[in-house]
């Protein structure tokens, strides 16, 4: 009887191996499906997004380019140009182990600092409208404000990740990130860029809420930049205008309230299923930025209420997979850093579609994948890298 039970044993070892060694298979083999369902889902949205944008370029920029540049194809391509950049960027940074990002996170802070820095420089920033924003020679341009939004979403993970063990001690943890944040808050209102500043400001509280920064702080921080934004409104003459105008765009319908209106006539024009591509009138010169800022005015008149509500949908779901990728993240830097990219694209879409049907006040911020502007969807697409490489390492 003993022997007979000693026989048996080593046979029910191994049994019971080759099955924990199947489930561990099995279970490896899910993780690996899900990452790459995350991985295709990202890299198909963004795709598809970026695809739109290239058509309503075409068909929102024709008129002028032909005007201005002698050619409808003018900005359609450039921008053509810029996305394959922006791909090469992404291709090229999602092979980067988020973790190695990190330790170049010094030289990124002092080099996005000097661009900055430099952009204010008579002589070698670009002013436009008033506003100091690029650096460029000729029709070369890039805009160094949004480098800011990446190199701020590293740096924030990384302190909240190294120092969660402090995250009740100011000195440790909050202070390192509001000397950092305000320093290009500075930059950026030096410009002026109040767009960018609203954007930056929400991805970092995102960021700190996430990371777990004390419900305090973290209060009287929202208070102050509430407060502050506030004041910055009022404060400048042509910010108060704009306020002004989106609180009823009527009461000066041929200046500041011009745009706001044009934008509302071409949704209002779009109807349903829209006039059909190309054959929209508010690119005739009635609407202004109409393939940059306002971009989703030439969608909603072209395409109609269904295009409108499909590119809304496209970037709500890479939201969705970009909440997905946080929460499956093998790591806490991880997830900090997904939530800081997810949180950017959300906030910047949010901003940009607000003004266009006039819910929120015009602040000059992009559609993200959509609108024209080369330095925004290149950055964005290497933050998109920056996910992906998020995603394939998710459990």
């Amino acid at each position: 009887m003993t022997s007979s039970k000693t026989a048996k044993s080593p046979r029910l070892r191994r049994a019971r191996r080759s099955e924990a060694s199947s489930a561990d298979r099995l279970e490896s083999t899910a993780e690996r499906r899900q990452q790459a369902n995350l991985y295709r889902g990202i890299i198909g949205l963004v795709s598809v997004l970026s695809l739109i944008g290239l058509v309503m370029i075409l068909s929102a920029s024709s008129v002028t380019a032909l005007y201005e540049n002698g050619s409808t194809w003018y900005q359609f391509q450039r921008q053509f140009i810029w996305l394959l950049l922006g791909v090469a960027a992404l291709f090229l940074v999602q092979r980067i182990d988020y973790h190695r990002l990190v330790k170049f996170i010094p030289a990124a802070l002092v080099i996005t600092g000097v661009l900055m820095v430099l952009v204010l420089v008579p002589g070698l920033g670009v002013n436009v409208n008033g506003a100091s924003r690029w650096l460029g020679w000729g029709q070369l341009r890039v805009q160094p404000s949004e480098l800011v939004k990446l190199v701020m979403i590293l740096f924030v993970a990384d302190v909240l990740t190294r120092r969660a063990k402090q995250l009740d001690d100011n000195r440790a943890v909050l202070w390192p990130i509001l000397v950092v944040f305000f320093g290009f808050v500075a930059l950026l209102m030096l410009q002026p860029n109040l767009g960018t500043t609203i954007i930056l400001a929400s991805i970092v509280l995102v960021m700190m809420f996430v990371g777990g920064i004390p419900g305090k702080p973290l209060g009287f921080l929202i208070a102050g930049l509430v407060s502050g934004a506030t004041l910055a409104a009022f404060l400048e003459p042509y910010r108060f205008r704009r306020l002004v105008a989106f609180v009823d765009p009527w009461a000066d319908p041929l200046n500041t309230g011009f745009q706001t209106i044009q934008s509302q006539v071409s949704l209002a024009n779009g109807g349903l299923l829209g006039t059909g591509l190309g054959a929209g009138r508010a690119k005739w010169g009635f609407l202004p930025e109409a393939h940059t800022d306002f971009i989703y005015a030439i969608i909603g008149e072209e395409a109609g209420l269904a295009g409108a509500l499909m590119v809304i949908a496209l970037v709500l779901g890479l939201g969705l997979l970009g909440v997905r990728t946080a929460l499956r993240s093998s790591d806490r830097l991880g997830m900090l850093i997904a939530t800081g990219v997810t949180a950017w694209i959300l906030v910047q879409a949010f901003i940009n579609v607000g003004a266009v049907v006039g819910v929120l006040p015009i602040t000059g911020v992009p559609l993200p994948f959509v609108s024209a502007g080369g330095s925004s969807l290149v950055v964005t697409m290497a933050a998109v890298g920056v996910l992906l490489n998020v995603a394939r390492q998710a459990r």
